[in-house]
């Protein structure tokens, strides 16, 4: 197999990221520097700066389709148009056709979702589902309580007022929010109203799928306790 593609199955990054870090020497296979194009076997020892790659999660059973989580970096544009520069499915690089669950501003980072079922997008996405999201936001000035209690209540965006949702503190330059709606750019336009800016998003919950240790760049497999609880009365994943 190839190097860059043995790399790519274990979840630490896509093919063409694994390719990169070969490049620039931080990966090293049975103790030995790698070169771009090696080939290794099942019993080689690969390492990237020094860790020993794991397996990512395994889908338990034989599933139909593909269903991912995935730490997106800023930069990749959630999109299936591979005319689009850094388009998100080009950067997973997974060998089943996949699409986006939903989306991620290309300046926000955080946890996705991916899969190649496309009768699930909209059970998963309807509005009525009330599916929460939650997010880290850090700000260019302090974030006041009066600020997270009037988030909470609802602003204004986009002609009509954002649904209540729970905020909370997180230091002084940064706040916890957790929303049911998922209008476009609505954190940044909801900060916007009290004069803030964000300087960075991060969505670390979607629903019973946490971000947890997901390293940018990095996605694993749905276990089947998450698919149940995102599909309630759906079988045959």
């Amino acid at each position: 197999m190839r190097l860059n593609k043995h790399i790519s199955d274990t979840g630490a990054c896509s093919r063409r990221e694994a390719d990169r870090l070969i490049g620039e020497g931080r990966v090293t296979v049975n103790g030995q520097r790698a070169r771009v194009g090696a080939e290794v076997g099942e019993d080689d020892l690969v390492m990237v700066d020094g860790q020993a790659l794991q397996p990512r999660t395994a889908a338990p059973g034989k599933r139909r389709h593909v269903y991912i989580a995935l730490h997106k970096p800023t930069g990749i544009t959630c999109t299936t148009e591979t005319s689009v520069k850094g388009n998100i499915v080009d950067f997973v690089d997974h060998r089943q056709r996949i699409f986006p669950i939903g989306r991620l501003d290309k300046d926000s980072e955080g946890l996705i979702l991916l899969t190649s079922n496309g009768d699930i997008v909209n059970a998963i996405l309807r509005a009525e589902n009330k599916l929460e999201k939650e997010y880290l936001v850090t700000v260019n000035h302090a974030v006041t309580h009066d600020i997270l209690r009037g988030m909470a209540r609802g602003v204004p965006v986009h002609g009509q007022t954002t649904l209540p949702c729970r905020t909370g503190p997180l230091g002084r330059f940064g706040f916890r929010i957790t929303l049911v709606q998922g209008l476009n750019r609505q954190i940044r336009l909801m900060a916007a109203h009290f004069d803030l800016r964000v300087k960075q998003l991060i969505r670390v919950r979607i629903g019973p799928v946490k971000l947890a240790h997901l390293k940018p760049g990095q996605w694993r497999n749905l276990t089947d306790t998450e698919l149940r609880a995102l599909l309630p009365g759906h079988a045959g994943f």
